[in-house]
């Protein structure tokens, strides 16, 4: 499935949409490039799909400002693996950690690891 606006911001689609493999052009998995970009593998301000990088990207594998993903990347992270400044997640690493484990400067959790670690278990870096 394809599919672009005809709307266009600084060059960009205002929506993309690509999903799936595309016969035609011989691509296995749909890359959507536009400021909303849903597809297999999506870049955009708000990017929404299995490999999402931009602004505000959803997905397995998000890379961006404010991301949200099972790994996510970002200056704010929340997903299963969250890395980033502020890092909220299952395992966060980050300036500011929250999660089962956390580990950062400031690191708040079940297994806490850092400078200033508070949780039900605490390990103050330097060991």
């Amino acid at each position: 499935m394809r599919y672009q606006s005809n709307m266009k911001i600084f060059g960009w689609p205002l929506v993309s949409i690509a999903i799936g493999p595309d016969l035609a052009t011989q691509q296995a998995r749909g890359l959507a490039r536009g400021i909303i970009a849903i597809g297999d593998i999506a870049v955009g301000v708000l990017a929404l799909g299995g490999i999402a990088l931009g602004a505000v990207p959803l997905g397995g594998l998000a890379l961006g400002i404010l991301s949200l993903g099972g790994i996510s990347i970002g200056l704010i992270a929340l997903g299963g693996l969250a890395i980033g400044g502020i890092a909220f997640g299952g395992c966060a690493l980050g300036v500011q950690a929250f999660g089962g484990l956390a580990i950062g400067l400031y690191s708040q959790g079940g297994l806490a690891i850092g400078l200033h670690p508070q949780g039900a278990k605490i390990i103050q870096w330097p060991f």
